[in-house]
């Protein structure tokens, strides 16, 4: 997906995503991108986070940041695809990209801890040394990137560093590793309020690590075909 254009590559064989990657339909975006990996440089070293969690939002739809209209601080929801889109979500930061078409966008939801030749034992070290517990000690790696906003705290993500910036290949980017889910599980958005199209299947979740994404949509009491539904990547969506 790298762009041959596009700036040099941070080492042999990475492959960021470039923009037309992002420059599709906000759901297919979302599906697509889990199993994807975030890369963010610290210093010297590259922190890592393979994405197990999105959603997708429209502008036409209430439950949307791009709803309320166009404002400076949403200004990258209605550039084109392949900017970040980043805003303080209860006092933490919280990760999103454009879309295709104005106002449309996918929410990086939760993430889990990349380990690779890149990103080492001391890139874990200083993601749980970024997001430490409650009690300052290291969260589990199940929790570490469980969140909208642990993934940032982890991978040392900010608003106004990134914030309407495009990607960039030396500090960061998203990273295409040659791997997808087996199954993606297709449900409802989170935290939606009452009367904002809360009820829109708009969530995708790499089932495999179902577990650790924000709220586990397989868990006890939930019905396949009512309450969400299992798709495979390339399969049409219901």
């Amino acid at each position: 997906m790298h762009d041959p254009s596009s700036p040099e590559l941070p080492w042999p064989g990475a492959r960021p995503l470039n923009d037309a990657f992002f420059d599709r339909d906000a759901q297919l975006v979302a599906r697509e991108l889990l199993a994807k990996v975030l890369r963010h440089r610290q210093g010297d070293l590259w922190l890592s986070a393979r994405i197990i969690e999105t959603e997708a939002y429209y502008r036409d739809e209430k439950g949307s940041h791009a709803s309320l209209g166009y404002t400076e601080k949403r200004k990258a929801l209605f550039l084109d695809g392949g900017h970040i889109y980043m805003y303080y979500a209860r006092g933490g930061d919280s990760l999103n990209f454009s879309a295709q078409g104005p106002g449309n966008s996918v929410l990086i939801k939760a993430a889990y801890p990349w380990l690779d030749a890149q990103s080492g034992a001391a890139s874990l070290a200083r993601m749980h040394a970024n997001s430490p517990d409650a009690q300052s000690r290291p969260r589990s790696l199940k929790k570490l990137c469980g969140g909208q906003t642990l993934l940032c705290k982890a991978l040392g993500l900010k608003v106004p560093e990134w914030d309407a910036r495009r990607f960039d290949p030396q500090r960061f980017f998203v990273d295409d590793v040659g791997v997808q889910p087996e199954q993606i599980v297709q449900t409802r958005r989170l935290g939606i309020p009452l009367g904002r199209d809360e009820h829109l299947p708009y969530r995708f979740v790499d089932a495999a690590y179902s577990r650790h994404c924000t709220r586990n949509p397989l868990r006890r009491g939930q019905v396949e075909g009512c309450d969400f539904h299992l798709i495979n990547p390339q399969g049409e969506l219901p």
